[in-house]
């Protein structure tokens, strides 16, 4: 435990870990050799059989600093300090390509990297904006077995409030997230979306509506929790998923450890406690494992390089008179992720793609356009990521891949953060934070695959996932 970390019992008492032998955690960061694509259920053991739910919550862009180090940066966090106490916890957990939203919790209910269950970035490709901005939102599109499907298939009950890319998923109680406009009308469609009858009943219940769809604010989160607080309480899944955005948001606009993140953790911290005692009275204090996670780190910016803007003076996007912000025609389209990019090309040329490798190593080859790096497709292939592009550009620390088609290449911004980077990036590292009757208490995991989560909650909950692409982290 780290020497910061002050013993906090409340919610979780020291009798809420019931004894275990502790063995060795197996980390491994290879892919197995022969994997099956269909979700089984597993022989539960004797600690298995006393795991009645699992409560996964997810804060979006937690930095396992922020917990581990709460006291020096002065944070109140005691549920999150109470878990480190009494649970296992990991000091970094190693994300996917792009350390985005949509890709990382897609990774996180399955055990696969994004090239393999198909949720690539958080937007879907669409350089002429056919798709008006469309996002990844449909379960339709993940193409491995998730751990919903693994509950589901052992006639398991399931809850959802707002986990990404839960449309139409096989989820028993689900209020996925999704929306439009950033209207009061998104409200609507989640309402459509939803397990039938289930949004107007939990309003009825709680006497409140329900968050906009797009609401990102630490008041959405809240009401969010309400609902989720309720649903653990009245429907008692067996799996609880909860996803939580203030924090991320918070973070976009001033910065990690900003004032108004640390603020919005401390509440975010509320949350989790609240959550945690819902569990542990509806399935008992031995009865419950609670999972905090989350998705990215954070990098702070200030410039941004616009290299949609590079590829139009290249002659590989085009724009129109009318339309010179747009593009109308292209051979070479950037696929931004923050703080990469994945660079598509519309044709399998040889030739195209050695020009643009060309002039993305030029551009790499000058600082001032804050690139790190430019990985190719064999590259790609290697860490999982992009599949369908031609090459990624990585940015340094203080550099995000900005949209700008007009003004110059490298702009100043307003001061604040990102994700996206390449997972090998300590700032880059998500959390892992696990409470229950069979967790050892005080465990150091070490740094972790974020693909190891998947599989380590489904032996908890005694399903397999067959297709995860690392070990469990626990026996």
């Amino acid at each position: 435990m780290p020497s910061d970390q002050a013993t906090v019992t409340n919610p979780f008492e020291a009798s809420y870990i019931g004894p275990m032998r502790i063995v060795t955690l197996l980390l491994a960061f290879v892919c197995a050799a022969r994997l099956d694509a269909q979700s089984t259920v597993a022989p539960a053991s004797a600690g298995q059989q006393r795991v009645r739910g699992v409560v996964l919550i997810s804060i979006d862009g937690l930095k396992p600093e922020y917990v581990l180090e709460a006291n020096a940066r002065g944070l109140k966090i005691p549920t999150l300090r109470a878990m480190v106490a009494r649970g296992a916890y990991a000091r970094g957990v190693v994300g996917v390509v792009p350390t985005v939203t949509y890709p990382s919790h897609t990774t996180l209910v399955t055990g696969t990297a994004p090239a393999r269950h198909g949720i690539v970035a958080n937007n879907t490709f669409d350089p002429l904006n056919r798709n008006q901005g469309g996002w990844y939102w449909y379960a339709s599109d993940i193409r491995v077995p998730t751990l919903w499907d693994a509950m589901t298939d052992a006639r398991r009950t399931v809850g959802n409030v707002h986990w990404p890319v839960t449309v139409g998923a096989r989820i028993t109680w689900n209020l996925p997230q999704y929306w439009r406009s950033g209207e009061a009308d998104d409200r609507k469609l989640v309402a459509a979306l939803s397990s039938p009858g289930l949004y107007d009943s939990l309003e009825r219940e709680l006497g409140i509506p329900y968050a906009d769809g797009k609401d990102e604010s630490l008041e959405g989160d809240e009401r969010r929790a309400r609902f989720a607080e309720r649903m653990i309480e009245t429907r008692r899944p067996a799996l609880m998923l909860a996803y939580f955005t203030a924090l991320d948001h918070e973070q976009h606009e001033h910065g990690p450890f900003s004032a108004e993140a640390a603020t919005t953790l401390e509440r975010l911290d509320v949350v989790i406690g609240s959550l945690a005692r819902a569990a542990q009275r509806a399935y008992g204090d031995d009865g419950a494992v609670i999972a905090v996670v989350s998705d990215h780190g954070f990098m702070r910016t200030s410039r941004a390089l616009n290299l949609i803007h590079a590829l139009r003076n290249a002659g590989l996007v085009t724009t129109s008179e009318d339309a010179p912000d747009r593009p109308t025609a292209w051979r070479a389209m950037v696929w931004s992720a923050g703080g990469s990019a994945a660079v598509v090309v519309n044709d399998s040329s040889v030739a195209l793609r050695d020009s643009l490798g060309r002039l993305l190593r030029s551009l790499s080859a000058d600082t001032a356009n804050g690139i790190e790096r430019v990985v190719d497709r064999a590259g790609l292939a290697r860490i999982g990521g992009f599949p369908s592009a031609a090459y990624l550009v990585n940015m340094r620390e203080g550099f995000f891949v900005g949209s700008n088609i007009r003004g110059p290449l490298v702009r100043e911004v307003s001061p604040g953060g990102t994700h996206g980077y390449l997972p090998d990036a300590p700032a880059m590292y998500a959390s892992f934070f696990l409470v229950g009757p069979t967790i050892p208490p005080g465990r150091d995991l070490g740094v972790i695959d974020q693909r190891s989560i998947a599989p380590t909650l489904a032996r908890l909950l005694g399903v397999r996932l067959p297709a995860a692409e690392v070990p469990a982290l626990l026996p």
